[in-house]
């Protein structure tokens, strides 16, 4: 697929201080398009992102990849904290939880497929480290959510997905992933939740299931 993309450039950026590894994933969870890119572009607001995806598959650039972008907030993964510093962040248009959350479009998710593959060939970004804005950030996002075609993109080498089930210890594994949890200790209900949004969407209660467990062991297991 070949994408073309408007230029659209925000006022909130600044410089990277360390070369990008990672991409994370967003729904603008607002009620239209134009209202998440006006928001994305307002100075008073300071947010933005590298990328917006409309419904219908059109690409907007807002801050260009090697400036730094203002999309992942108070955040965590692997050990790692202000994600902003290494990330490539995309935000693609969905209501969200509070406005109405939905399906994402196929035309949108083949213009977020074409995109994150391009991404991923201008940088060295490992599989473990396609994230979610709310495996990042599990106390306070859920995008882009339950309704996202995690498992479609990992089998094109867009992040990961579990093969089978494991057995081990639940915060062992989420810690392995990347979430920050103590192995051995209990796990707050928002990570499991966001484990499950990702990686198990058929179940997302924050209750650790056999099939929780099971497949974040497995996930961490090929992750070794």
């Amino acid at each position: 697929m070949s994408l073309t993309i408007e230029d659209l450039p925000s006022p909130n950026i600044d410089e990277r201080p360390c070369a990008v590894d990672m991409l994370i994933l967003h729904y603008t969870g607002m009620q239209s398009a134009r209202a998440a890119i006006d928001r994305l572009r307002d100075p008073v607001a300071r947010v933005s992102s590298h990328y917006v995806v409309d419904e219908d598959g059109s690409v907007v650039r807002m801050v260009p990849e090697h400036l730094r972008a203002w999309h992942a907030g108070v955040s965590y993964w692997r050990g790692r904290r202000v994600l902003n510093d290494c990330s490539v962040g995309i935000e693609i248009v969905n209501p969200g939880h509070e406005w109405g959350y939905r399906p994402f479009p196929a035309a949108q998710i083949a213009a977020v497929r074409a995109l994150c593959v391009e991404i991923l060939g201008r940088h060295a970004i490992p599989a473990r480290h396609v994230v979610g804005h709310s495996d990042v950030a599990p106390d306070r996002k859920q995008d882009p959510g339950e309704l996202f075609p995690w498992r479609d993109l990992a089998r094109d080498g867009i992040g990961l997905w579990p093969e089978g089930e494991g057995e081990g210890d639940l915060a062992e594994a989420l810690a392995a992933i990347g979430y920050e949890v103590t192995p051995g200790s209990p796990v707050p209900a928002h990570v499991v939740t966001a484990f499950q949004r990702h990686w198990h969407p058929e179940q997302v209660t924050g209750a650790a299931d056999p099939a929780t467990v099971g497949r974040s062991t497995a996930l961490a297991m090929a992750l070794r």
